[in-house]
């Protein structure tokens, strides 16, 4: 059994409701509405905690590029002169000047909680009252890409994120899977895709982590591993402060096309085998490259220890069939589906992705396809 459908698009997005509204009166809209946490509520039904990455309708005016930022008294616009910037890559611009890789977005991230029926099926509720948005400094140019585990009676949700300050992790937490706090900065300073096991392992809380560098050192030549950014582990005995685990992670593998870049996609489930997660692979192509979704089985005892790696045929591919109604607002050159979350649904499991980084899918897979 495999169905795909996307289950919401950036015109579901009631802008006039946005947290922007605070100090951003000139007209924005949704670049994507994309990469849902997912998690089951207490009642049965599911979470999506959407993405929604808003974008100024001119970005560029009187020769500058304006980027948004949040402020402790609202959002603020800040200009930076178009002959110091490269645009080539279309969710963000580099600015040319400086001894260091510098980046600034003409768009900012919030999080908008959607409610689904308990099969996934239809939209139940959009939880504008709930959203949340930039909070503290090391958030002001957004939040994104959140990841939400339930844990014993609690709900834990990670999210990058971005700030000149820093480009790190921090952790929110709830009672009740809907309404969330803002708990502390966890990771420092490029850390990204900080996935929560569903369950603690001998007493720890454990979590797959993704620091990314300027600099990787060359695996030997004979080698099977691609040298480059990699998923690790750590643990916390509170969730709050993490120690590196030293085993290494899951790093690409020179036989695979993805291996440019791996990261965490899906928050580890417990299943009779192992620990289940799926990540993210990247073929080299244009400016972003190709994203595909491949799948890992950890040990339940120790899950430092690999069980099973399927990189080489992906789990879940770009799939321009579910984009065609939408194709007008895509804006990425090549193919690209980020999965962030996965729930058991009896005898499948459905996957919650993002789309051409423009809309979010649901994804059902046969549980026997992990076999």
């Amino acid at each position: 059994m495999r169905e795909d459908v996307l289950i919401f698009r950036p015109d579901q997005v009631d802008l006039t409701r946005s947290p922007l509204r605070r100090g951003i009166s000139e007209p924005t809209y949704v670049l994507g509405a994309f990469n849902p946490g997912m998690t089951r509520l207490a009642n049965g039904n599911l979470l999506l905690m959407v993405r929604v990455a808003e974008a100024l309708a001119e970005p560029v005016r009187d020769e500058g590029v304006r980027a948004i930022r949040w402020t402790p008294e609202g959002y603020a616009l800040d200009a930076h002169p178009m002959a110091g910037v490269d645009m080539t890559d279309p969710r963000q611009f580099a600015l040319r000047a400086g001894a260091h890789r510098q980046l600034a977005l003409t768009s900012l991230s919030w999080l908008l909680p959607v409610e689904l029926d308990a099969a996934g099926e239809a939209i139940l509720a959009i939880h504008y009252d709930k959203a949340i948005e930039p909070a503290a400094s090391y958030q002001d140019y957004g939040v994104e890409d959140a990841r939400i585990s339930r844990i014993g009676a609690r709900w834990f949700m990670t999210v990058c994120s971005v700030s000149a300050e820093r480009h790190c992790t921090s952790l929110h937490s709830s009672e009740d899977g809907l309404n969330y706090r803002l708990e502390a900065m966890v990771l420092d300073h490029q850390n990204k895709d900080m996935l929560l096991f569903e369950g603690t392992v001998q007493g720890y809380y454990w979590a797959l982590t993704r620091p990314l560098g300027e600099v990787y050192f060359a695996y030997p030549p004979d080698s099977p591993y691609a040298g480059g950014p990699s998923i690790n582990f750590a643990r916390s005995p509170d969730a709050l402060h993490w120690k590196p685990v030293e085993a290494p992670g899951l790093r690409g593998r020179k036989g695979s096309s993805s291996a440019m870049k791996v990261g965490g996609g899906t928050p580890p489930i417990l299943t009779e085998a192992g620990w289940l997660t799926l990540y993210h692979g990247v073929e080299q192509r244009e400016t972003v490259g190709i994203y595909r979704s491949f799948w890992a089985l950890l040990d339940r005892d120790d899950p430092s220890r690999l069980l099973r790696v399927e990189d080489e045929t992906p789990l879940i591919e770009a799939d321009p069939v579910l984009t065609a109604p939408i194709a007008h607002q895509m804006y990425l050159p090549t193919p690209v589906v980020f999965s962030t979350g996965m729930v058991d649904a009896g005898d499948h499991y459905l996957v919650a992705s993002g789309e051409a980084d423009l809309a979010c899918r649901l994804t059902r897979i046969a549980k026997a396809r992990f076999a």
